[in-house]
């Protein structure tokens, strides 16, 4: 009797296995690299302390990222894009600004907490003045998403006559961005200095009602009226239209 004869498996599926295993190679690489570059550096992040720490070799590094850099720019993009992927998913309600500006200031301050591989790796490409992320082709997009969220919400304030018209979404990026990120990175120093910690659970807390009771008072439309009722209106050298090549694009239609 003939023997039945087995159909081959379709080439799709073989391709769809090879790629899932492609993609598991890459990932384990980019983990591995994100806590090596975290730990020692770019300079001291070798391809084979990252290949040893992936279980991997050296060829496939080169293979999928072409060079240490291309993978350094690569680990670099993948903590940006973590970060927008985790405010993109707020919970945000725009008809109610003060508050959800609020959780954006908390979202900021405790995403940098919580996450001391990216405060960490943001310092080394500043060491390196970003020559490395300035080559990347997405890292404008990520901090888009995040300036169009704050956009979002200070246009709703204005309508409300809750915010002042006068400052840009970009500007109360830096300025939430910039607390949340300074008081992280040198949390260390910072508590040697003053002589108090300041990674205690009610240290933390005071900082971040500090910090939201700033922005808010900064945007506050009735503290704009107030000191334009006591001094002449003068346009300040911030409230100038910023040059169009420092405007973050918006990919709303951070």
């Amino acid at each position: 009797m003939a023997g039945r004869r087995v159909a081959p498996k379709p080439a799709t599926r073989r391709t769809g296995v090879r790629e899932a295993a492609a993609q598991a190679t890459r990932d384990s690489i980019l983990r591995a690299a994100t806590k090596v570059f975290a730990k020692y550096g770019y300079d001291g992040g070798s391809v084979e302390k990252i290949s040893k720490a992936a279980h991997s070799y050296d060829r496939m590094i080169y293979y999928y990222f072409g060079s240490k850099e291309g993978l350094f720019i690569a680990v670099l993009e993948g903590i940006y894009r973590r970060m927008d992927d985790a405010e993109a998913a707020l919970d945000l309600d725009a008809s109610r600004p003060v508050e959800a500006l609020a959780a954006v200031i908390r979202f900021v301050l405790g995403y940098y907490r919580k996450n001391p591989e990216f405060v960490t790796l943001l310092n080394t490409e500043n060491l390196h003045k970003g020559r490395h992320i300035a080559k990347s082709l997405r890292a404008r997009e990520y901090s888009s998403r995040a300036i169009a969220i704050i956009q979002e919400l200070l246009e709703s304030g204005v309508r409300q006559g809750l915010f002042r018209a006068d400052v840009a979404a970009r500007d109360l990026y830096l300025l939430i961005a910039s607390t949340g990120y300074f008081y992280t990175s040198n949390r260390h120093t910072l508590t040697a200095f003053l002589g108090e910690p300041l990674e205690t659970p009610e240290a933390v807390v005071h900082w971040e009602d500090f910090v939201i009771e700033t922005v808010l008072r900064t945007v506050d439309a009735r503290a704009s009226e107030e000191d334009t009722a006591t001094t002449p209106h003068e346009e300040k050298p911030w409230q100038k239209p910023q040059p169009p090549q420092s405007r973050a694009r918006s990919s709303s239609g951070t």
